[in-house]
């Protein structure tokens, strides 16, 4: 499956309350609650596992992690971004960042 089939049919399943076809607020609120289940699971791994991810563990993380990418492709589609031009850019900025040795630290801009 291409970003690009993945994000067609994301937006297929997409039902929530848009307001003037722009809705940016539901996607981006939808991201970070599904982004904080993952870690919420990897938390109590590390609690009650002691970090050992058996294979139901990873299959939960997977779950978490692909209602993650669907946030992210419906947030792309409302902003008419494809899934496949946003992985380019960041793939482009991280290759500039490891050409100038700055993959390390923290700022947007380094």
């Amino acid at each position: 499956m291409t970003f690009k089939e993945y994000q067609e049919f994301a937006k297929k399943t997409a039902i929530y309350p848009r307001e003037n076809h722009d809705n940016l607020l539901y996607p981006t609120l939808g991201l970070v609650s599904e982004a904080g289940e993952v870690a919420g699971k990897l938390k109590k791994i590390i609690r009650d596992d002691h970090w050992k991810i058996d294979e139901a563990k990873k299959q939960d993380l997977a779950k978490e992690i692909g209602d993650v990418l669907w946030y992210v492709a419906q947030l792309s589609t409302e902003l008419e971004l494809s899934l496949e031009e946003i992985a380019q850019l960041n793939l482009k900025k991280l290759e500039d960042r490891y050409k100038r040795g700055q993959i390390t630290g923290s700022g947007d801009n380094r």
